[in-house]
């Protein structure tokens, strides 16, 4: 029984396995054996292992094994062979060789167990190759980067990681980015995004580092990271590439200082434009005064715009709620007064303008509310209210008056002259179109939408003439 069980356990076994006497004769093999040299028993079994078949197995490094390695040890794990059988073509065995003895025997058999492991070296040795070809494009790239483990352990970096920041490839390999240098890329922002890139395959764009870096001073870094996987490994990484954007960030905030600078001396000089319309209004005939006033808030609203422009820290753009704002502001100081019992009130969405369009859009705004502070409050009282507000793929702009409204008759000239007027001028060039409300008993309201382009978007079509 035991022999039974103990021979179906050998031929249960993948791996080929032989007995050698003591003269190296072979006695007995397993079908694995069998099925992995395309052999039989007959031209095996009594046979010595050097002559089995075309003395493939005549081999040095078995023969040393077996002659010189043998004798001295009672075992041996994982002598590797490699060889061109006739048969199965270039292989690469590994050979495992232990003594065995027979009960009452003086001399003992050889166990000699072949395991096929060539396509393990050749996918070993693929991997090696592929890895280099990897690291040379790597070296190649002029952007610093790394090649991260899942345990955000740095795997590779490129030479131009490596020269930048002064450092050595031991210095860094298995070591974390937040441990490098003095730990300025340590950001929690940083690492919670990393975290995300190899389980959710979530990229990072233009993550923004701006720290001192040693032996490189003040320095403005963007980060972009990918997750990259090799065909037929389950292993996943991650690239992090480091773009140096220091110069590109100072010329940025050297042309922002610019245009504020110049914006700031623009708005001087028109609020010096206006300061010389107030003072001759003191001047001027009663008829004319109203044209001298309405001049005085145009120019003020353009004033205002460079002015929110000189203060502005984003550049191209303005956000819309500030610049209505000081429109108001404006209007109440120039045309209302402190007495007045008139108020401007602003109500406006998050929403930015580029400079190119505020112009017109802050003229119309102040002709629809000059027009409110003319004719809806013969009293000398009520309220006006500013709003911009996103409506769908639109923006809609209405300015609404709490006062005696506008009849029909006044509807009726409106519409007869709105191509010529101001307003109507002012909404051609920013592409818009009046909605036309029924007239009401008390109040009016005038709604504009405009096209949503408040920030255009790269090559948007110019404003209209």
């Amino acid at each position: 029984m035991s022999e039974i069980a103990a021979s179906d356990i050998v031929e249960t076994i993948p791996s080929a396995l032989i007995i050698l006497d003591r003269k190296l004769n072979i006695t007995s093999a397993n079908r694995a054996f069998y099925q992995t040299f395309r052999t039989s028993p007959g031209e095996t079994e009594g046979s010595q292992i050097y002559e089995l078949g075309n003395r493939q197995w005549d081999i040095p490094a078995l023969r040393t094994l077996l002659e010189s390695v043998i004798p001295h040890r009672a075992s041996v794990e994982g002598f590797e062979v490699e060889h061109d059988f006739p048969t199965i073509g270039r292989r690469t065995m590994l050979v495992n060789a232990r003594k065995i003895f027979s009960p009452g025997a003086h001399d003992g058999s050889i166990l000699l167990a072949i395991e096929d492991v060539s396509e393990e070296r050749a996918a070993r040795a693929e991997s090696k190759n592929i890895w280099r070809l990897t690291q040379s494009i790597v070296d190649t790239i002029r952007d610093p980067l790394v090649v991260l483990e899942g345990d955000m352990t740095i795997v590779t970096a490129s030479k131009a990681f490596l020269t930048m920041f002064g450092i050595t490839e031991a210095e860094t390999r298995g070591r974390r980015v937040a441990e490098l240098g003095q730990h300025q890329w340590d950001v929690p922002a940083l690492r919670h995004l990393m975290e995300k890139v190899l389980p959710e395959n979530k990229p990072i764009e233009s993550f923004e580092i701006e720290d001192d870096f040693p032996g490189l001073g003040r320095r403005v870094f963007n980060l972009n990271a990918r997750k990259i996987s090799q065909p037929g490994n389950h292993a996943n990484r991650m690239l992090l590439v480091f773009e140096d954007i220091t110069d590109r960030k100072q010329r940025e905030r050297d042309a922002l200082s610019l245009t504020n600078e110049i914006s700031h001396r623009i708005k001087n000089n028109l609020q010096i434009v206006v300061g010389l319309i107030a003072y001759e209004v003191n001047f001027t005939a009663a008829p004319c005064v109203q044209g001298y006033r309405a001049m005085q808030t145009r120019i003020g609203a353009i004033a205002q715009l460079y002015d929110l422009i000189s203060q502005s820290s984003r550049g191209r753009t303005i956000g819309v709620g500030d610049y209505l704002r000081e429109i108001a502001r404006t209007m109440t100081a120039s045309l209302l007064g402190d007495s007045s019992g008139i108020t401007i009130e602003v109500k406006a969405d998050g929403l930015d303008i580029d400079p190119e369009r505020a112009v017109p859009f802050g003229l119309l705004v102040n002709e629809l509310a000059t027009n409110a502070i003319k004719h809806a409050f013969p009293s000398g009282t009520g309220k006006i209210v500013l709003c911009v507000e996103r409506v769908g793929d639109e923006i809609e702009l209405s300015v609404a008056d709490d006062g005696i409204g506008i009849t029909a008759s006044d509807a009726e000239k409106s519409q007869e002259k709105r191509g010529s007027d101001y307003v109507a001028i002012f909404v051609r060039q920013l592409g818009g179109t009046v909605v036309l409300a029924p007239p009401a008993e008390t109040g009016t309201t005038i709604r504009i939408r405009l096209p949503f382009l408040l920030v255009p978007p790269e090559h948007a079509a110019p404003l209209a003439a």
